[in-house]
């Protein structure tokens, strides 16, 4: 078990990142204290610990990434997130976006199709003590049919096209922050569902993300 405790140095390490992020564009105090509360060495393999509170993304186990802290606050920022708000994640990787939105809202369901990724992210969560967050080993592109409708949803891998099926999840109100596109950068995308079922769609910047696969990883 890693320690829990902040070492002054972390303190200063993570004072730094906070106004790296706020250069960066991340402007809403309650998420900023968030990522700066969340310790992201928990979530990063043994091999980077050193580059932990860097403001980049960094390798996890499957091929997957834990993204860059500015994107996460960015696109946590995007979300428009409440208190009392039923959130769906599509994609928990390691877990560390999850743990961010568990301290802002009321319930993160969290969808992942690597069963190994999802075991690791689970024992964070246990030792930090979130108590809210439900978690599905399954396909992120199906959603969680009956976990639906929910106030907002993020996906944190790169939607092929638009998402759809996922918009048809959300409440009248709600709101999706996706990247979408099939290139090596994708457009990330903010959608909120108007009250007659229309969608508004703004372009919030480019970005770079592992592609959303269809389906549940054959794992060996």
């Amino acid at each position: 078990r890693r320690r829990m405790t902040v070492a002054p140095t972390d303190a200063e390490t993570r004072a730094r990142l906070i106004l790296s992020l706020r250069q960066g564009g991340v402007a809403d105090p309650r998420v900023l204290r968030v990522l700066e509360e969340t310790p992201r060495d928990l979530f990063v393999p043994d091999l980077f610990q050193e580059r932990a509170w860097e403001d980049s993304a960094l390798p996890i186990a499957c091929g997957q990434t834990i993204s860059q802290p500015l994107i996460v606050g960015m696109m946590t920022e995007a979300l428009r997130v409440e208190p009392r708000h039923r959130v769906l994640e599509i994609g928990t990787g390691s877990g560390y976006q999850t743990a961010v939105l568990a301290k802002l809202v009321r319930l993160v369901y969290t969808v992942e199709r690597y069963r190994t990724l999802l075991a690791e992210a689970e024992a964070r969560f246990k030792q930090l003590g979130l108590l809210n967050v439900v978690t599905r080993f399954g396909d992120g592109g199906e959603g969680w049919p009956e976990q639906a409708p929910f106030d907002r949803i993020m996906v944190t891998a790169a939607a092929p096209g638009e998402p759809t099926r996922l918009l048809g999840q959300l409440k009248p109100g709600g709101v999706l922050v996706a990247p979408v596109g099939k290139g090596a950068v994708q457009s990330l995308n903010r959608y909120t569902l108007g009250s007659g079922g229309e969608v508004d769609k703004e372009h919030l910047g480019d970005v770079r993300f592992v592609p959303l696969l269809e389906g549940v990883a054959k794992e060996l």
